[in-house]
């Protein structure tokens, strides 16, 4: 399993200008075969937070993948309780 650091140094390596979030998928797919979708998104916001872009070439790219393969399931749940109901006073 590759670390949460390599996978970052790929997606940086491997994000350019105009590229969808499928085509970078791909490409870390083929240098990273054993990683999980959930450590290649958790590396591409590492990637984004914690490593200086070089050049900035790549890093709107990178923010869109990183957003586009985010499932809901990463989030924490959210619940609202019962819904109260109106108490009704007689006779005013």
């Amino acid at each position: 399993m590759a670390s949460i650091e390599a996978l970052a140094a790929t997606l940086w390596s491997l994000a350019a200008l105009g590229m969808t979030p499928q085509a970078l998928r791909v490409a870390v797919r083929e240098t990273h075969p054993d990683a999980s979708r959930k450590d290649v998104v958790r590396a591409a916001f590492y990637a984004l937070v914690a490593v200086q872009p070089r050049d900035g070439g790549g890093l709107n790219e990178l923010h869109s993948f990183a957003l586009a393969e985010r499932s809901p399931e990463d989030e924490a749940p959210f619940a609202l309780g019962p819904r109260r109901t109106k108490v009704r006073r007689r006779g005013a």
